[in-house]
């Protein structure tokens, strides 16, 4: 997966989103994405593991590392590939009063 590709693509689609490598083996990468409302997802990798992370108003919701971040990541990138919204991701919930 080409995370400057995904940037690019979630850009042209109206989100904010950046993607930067580091070191002249480009052995470590950032890739974020600003999803509206305070909502911030960051994917790492570096010499020290692989995570992800969800944040909302600068509170971490969700960090995930090795396996797990990366199969959140491929998830992004199948919503970004079948051009599904995140609202349509998920069945709606319904309310009984």
């Amino acid at each position: 997966m080409n995370l400057q590709a995904l940037a690019i693509v979630l850009e042209q689609r109206g989100y904010l989103a950046s993607c930067y490598t580091c070191g002249n083996q480009m052995n470590s990468a950032s890739f974020m994405v600003s999803l509206g409302d305070n909502h911030l997802i960051r994917f790492l990798v570096s010499d020290y593991g692989i995570t992800w992370t969800e944040m909302r108003d600068d509170r971490e919701l969700m960090k995930l590392e090795g396996a797990e971040a990366i199969s959140q990541l491929q998830d992004l990138a199948n919503l970004v590939k079948y051009q599904i919204k995140p609202a349509e991701a998920r069945p709606p919930v319904t309310q009984r009063l």
